[in-house]
């Protein structure tokens, strides 16, 4: 009996050994258990919640805060940006008549052509350059400068128009109003635009668009046209372009023409209802395509200088000056008379 419980005792020692842990096994736990929780870095806490599920969010009335964005450093990019209004596409060649030892006009008369002619080109080459213009002067100071030169300047520009300014002169202290000549059917729209406003702006008579050919209209390959502003030998034009207002009044309506060279059409009537504003602003505007008196078979004393033999230079340009002038009032000015019919003559380098 003492045998079998002491048999008994110890099976139940050799079970209680078994399940009761080793002390090294409760020294470790204890310390894992005690021991503080690490804190985890950055980059761990960002794989944790991109790792979390999310849960399905839910639509509120106030819309969530976003956050601040950041700015990148960029390289910006540079576009041009086309200037506003209408963008002229030619040049524009400015022909101030006469110049130098040529006076221009006629013998005895009081107001300069040359320099009446000289300053209406500077103030039309001010306008068009404020509006976007190239514009190139032929001669910008009291110089001469021979025809052929004056056209070759022309002919170097293949996209571009000729002007030429000048003003008229008579014996007969009558005559007046504001003239246009051209040559060529490629100048008739320039010559109508222009002729158009000038005459429609001006205070003096209109004498209309005539087709003539002086020698810079006719071996210019460019539009060309030829405005007389008016005759110096009036007393009331040539009190009128004695003020610089009229003159920038008429650089402003030669302006107007060349803007509006390309919207003249073929319409019926030819009145222009003048407006009282002193803007300098260039409207487009429908221009209609004015009537012209075809002078080409006329003798004409400005187209056969060359003809009348050799003279002293100084005895011709006096004559051929006065000549010049009174037969381009004759063969134009409807209060004149009669108009009579000449042979033709060959046309040599002269200048109106």
């Amino acid at each position: 009996m003492q045998k079998h419980f002491l048999s008994i005792s110890l099976v139940l020692l050799a079970i209680n050994a078994y399940s009761l842990p080793a002390p090294s096994t409760l020294n470790e736990r204890e310390k894992r258990l005690n021991a503080p929780t690490p804190t985890p870095t950055p980059r761990q806490q960002i794989q944790q919640i991109l790792q979390t599920p999310q849960a399905p969010q839910t639509r509120s009335s106030t819309p969530p805060r976003q956050a601040p964005q950041t700015r990148t450093a960029t390289i910006p990019t540079t576009k041009a940006v086309a200037p506003q209004g209408p963008r002229p596409s030619t040049t524009v060649v400015i022909d101030a008549g006469h110049g130098g030892h040529d006076r221009g006009g006629i013998a005895g008369q009081r107001v300069d052509e040359k320099t009446m002619n000289l300053d209406v080109a500077q103030r039309l080459k001010a306008v068009l350059q404020s509006s976007g213009y190239r514009v190139v002067m032929t001669r910008d100071s009291d110089v001469f400068i021979p025809l052929g030169t004056r056209v070759a300047i022309a002919n170097s520009y293949r996209d571009a128009i000729f002007v030429c300014v000048h003003f008229n002169a008579t014996p007969r202290r009558s005559a007046s109003g504001i003239e246009t000549y051209f040559y060529s059917s490629q100048s008739l729209p320039l010559a109508s635009a222009i002729h158009y406003y000038v005459a429609g702006g001006a205070p003096s008579a209109n004498r209309g668009v005539r087709r003539r050919g002086f020698y810079v209209l006719r071996r210019t390959t460019i539009p060309s046209v030829l405005v007389e502003c008016g005759f110096l030998t009036n007393p009331a034009e040539a009190q009128y372009a004695l003020s610089s207002a009229y003159r920038q009044k008429l650089a402003l309506e030669i302006a107007h023409g060349i803007q509006n060279r390309a919207s003249v059409s073929r319409i019926a009537g030819a009145t222009r209802i003048v407006s009282s504003s002193s803007s300098s602003a260039l409207e487009p505007e429908t221009v209609p395509l004015q009537p012209f008196i075809d002078q080409t078979h006329y003798r004409d004393p400005d187209l056969s200088r060359s003809k009348r033999g050799k003279r002293s230079s100084k005895h011709s340009s006096r004559s051929t000056s006065s000549k010049r002038k009174h037969s381009s009032d004759s063969d134009s000015d409807s209060d004149s008379g009669t108009k009579t019919k000449k042979k033709k003559s060959a046309p040599a380098q002269t200048e109106d």
